[in-house]
């Protein structure tokens, strides 16, 4: 026999995983639970749940779209109930993106963020590696590219343009 604080457990990590399986609105090649937004899921007693979602930056535009995406698959999965709730503590930085979204970026041309350690400067000043070449000799084009988040840049070896995801 299942007690019922275990089945609610079993329950609210399949939620995380179905509301971190949504894709980011303007990032489409990563899920929500890949960029790191996904905070937690708690299924209160009357079986409404609520998901606590993290924005990359206050006031992203696209956290309206992920609410209403996540809603939709959880809804969808016959949870009658789905409230999202939005949270700026902890930040979000992108040290939350996952190993796999790092990839993810990387093979979708956008260069990904470089880790910083804990607690630790992050680097401004290093080079970023081009995701076409690999060559680290590369040009900042501008601070900002087709979201906030990224900025432009070219290699100068293969001379492609491509997105970098700005540390944060």
């Amino acid at each position: 026999m299942v007690s019922a604080d275990a089945a609610t457990t079993r329950l609210e990590a399949e939620l995380a995983r179905l509301a971190g399986s949504v894709p980011d609105p303007e990032l489409p090649v990563l899920t929500l639970g890949e960029l790191g937004v996904v905070r937690g899921v708690r299924v209160h007693e009357d079986g409404r749940a609520e998901v606590t979602l993290t924005p990359t930056y206050t006031g992203c535009p696209a956290i309206e779209a992920m609410s209403a995406d996540i809603e939709r698959v959880l809804t969808g999965h016959g949870i009658p109930r789905v409230r999202v709730t939005t949270v700026l503590a902890p930040a979000w930085s992108t040290d939350d993106i996952s190993a796999e979204g790092r990839r993810k970026l990387a093979e979708a041309g956008i260069a990904p963020p470089r880790p910083h350690a804990a607690g630790g400067p992050v680097p401004l000043a290093l080079s970023v590696r081009c995701p076409q070449c690999g060559s680290t000799d590369t040009e900042l084009l501008s601070r900002f590219s087709s979201t906030a988040c990224k900025a432009l840049r070219r290699c100068t070896a293969c001379r492609e343009p491509f997105d970098h995801f700005k540390e944060l």
